[in-house]
């Protein structure tokens, strides 16, 4: 039976912990275990999070002996899974009760490295308010980067693939995820589940929440000319893609042509017929 590893990179979110130990508790798969990596968080989280998860062997907590960031604290979870399937969930977010079931399923039914579904977007108390927009059936090719993002959480990936990869770029503060979907799709195919398998909770702590600043949008920007120098990527659209990384607005300009109403319908007749 495929065993799921469920991340948990925790930095003084324990607070929220609760509803996502809850919905990790209520999943209809069984065979899963939880890695919690705590960032030397200052508050009570690491506390909390002991006394919600006591004994259960199923939950494993590490703590990294100073503060090194999301990147490297993610990271650190992989170093410790031991599941065929893994997949990060933020200790302030949670679950659907079939998310683990559906997502293995996906994995049963095709050759794939990697699922994904949509999420839902909720208040600080975790009530649903409405699906996140952008997701969207892919078309995985070398020249995707999900910018504009097509995709997010739930994301699911084998760890064997992982293991393919140069892993988590530990030096990132954000733009982490971003990093981990670019370079487990460049192994093979991915699944969209339509369908919202992950619960996001908005509230003004969260980090990822903060994508609008400079900092993130630089982080995303380091991430994409990576991914390109990574893929051999000369050229992109008849622009050359420079040697040393310019800055984010360079970056962003040689991916506007993917926002186009004729790129993005070509890209939807490509997923429509398999192409």
């Amino acid at each position: 039976m495929t065993k799921f590893s469920i991340l948990i990179a925790n930095y003084n979110n324990g607070k929220y912990f609760r509803d996502c130990y809850n919905s990790l508790m209520s999943q209809t798969y069984k065979n899963w275990e939880v890695i919690i990596v705590d960032d030397a968080s200052t508050d009570c989280s690491v506390e909390t999070i002991e006394s919600i998860i006591k004994n259960d062997p199923r939950f494993r907590l590490y703590r990294n002996a100073t503060n090194r960031g999301c990147g490297y604290t993610k990271r650190e979870c992989m170093k410790y899974a031991s599941g065929d399937l893994c997949a990060y969930l933020d200790p302030d977010d949670a679950l659907y009760t079939d998310a683990l079931e559906k997502a293995v399923h996906e994995f049963s039914k095709d050759d794939i490295v990697a699922a994904y579904s949509q999420m839902m977007l909720c208040n600080e108390n975790l009530v649903p308010d409405k699906i996140f927009g952008g997701t969207k059936q892919i078309y995985n090719s070398r020249y995707f980067f999900n910018c504009p993002t097509q995709f997010a959480h739930l994301f699911t990936f084998k760890k064997e693939t992982y293991l393919k990869t140069s892993g988590i770029n530990p030096n990132l503060k954000s733009a982490v995820d971003q990093d981990l979907y670019l370079k487990i799709l460049e192994h093979g195919s991915v699944k969209y589940i339509k369908e919202p398998l992950y619960l996001y909770r908005l509230h003004s702590n969260g980090i990822s929440q903060q994508s609008f600043k400079q900092g993130a949008k630089e982080s995303f920007a380091k991430v994409i000319h990576d991914t390109m120098k990574r893929r051999g990527i000369r050229t992109i659209n008849n622009k050359i893609v420079p040697e040393i990384y310019p800055n984010s607005q360079e970056i962003y300009d040689l991916l506007n042509y993917q926002t186009y109403k004729l790129h993005r319908l070509i890209n939807k007749v490509k997923v429509t017929f398999n192409m």
